[in-house]
């Protein structure tokens, strides 16, 4: 299980970073799509460094690295954006590569270079208002013919549903708007996490 940071600043956000890997989250994907190469560096340097192989770089690529980061992600904007070389040169230097898509067709056509891919949003969102799956998952996903890429569930998934998510056969979920978007949620981590250990 997955989870991907607040896109934007939160109180005691640090310590609550810490409290997640504490309680057994082995993937955090830092999102901060505002955030300047500075911002950047200072956010990843309060993070402990015990946990860097557990990070997942969404920006500022060039970061990792200095930071001993070896996981980095890109949007769907981003690999379409970047050669099929420089997925290599990553690749070839040992980095882990994830990316997006929004359709089954695309998820299919990735390179080999990625271990994973979030498909979103499979539910109606909790952190952005009306943004609504555009396919019934349990028909799109049967068209599903990459098996070299893991496919991981976002958008919407909550303890509620990721058995359902899991049963339509994706490989992982994440998390985001049911971490962030709750004050209970080391609570609601910790609920999500053993029902998908229980799957």
């Amino acid at each position: 299980m997955i989870v991907i940071s607040s896109p934007i600043a939160i109180e005691n956000e640090i310590n609550l970073i810490h409290s997640l890997f504490a309680e057994g989250l082995t993937l955090l994907h830092i999102r901060k799509p505002d955030f300047s190469e500075e911002e950047m560096k200072a956010f990843l340097l309060k993070i402990g460094t015990e946990y860097k192989d557990c990070l997942v770089l969404h920006q500022h690529h060039q970061l990792a690295e200095a930071f001993g980061i070896n996981r980095i992600h890109f949007t769907e904007k981003g690999r379409n954006e970047t050669s099929k070389e420089k997925l290599k040169f990553w690749k070839e230097k040992s980095f882990h590569l994830s990316t997006s898509v929004h359709k089954m067709e695309d998820f299919n056509s990735l390179e080999n270079v990625f271990e994973y891919a979030f498909l979103s949003p499979v539910f109606p969102s909790i952190s952005k208002e009306n943004y609504l799956p555009k396919y019934d998952f349990a028909v799109e996903i049967k068209k599903r013919n990459n098996f070299t890429t893991r496919l991981v569930a976002l958008g919407g998934i909550s303890s509620e549903n990721i058995h359902q998510a899991l049963a339509f056969g994706f490989d992982d979920v994440a998390l985001l708007g049911t971490i962030w978007n709750s004050n209970k949620l080391i609570e609601n981590f910790k609920r999500c996490q053993q029902i998908a250990l229980s799957y």
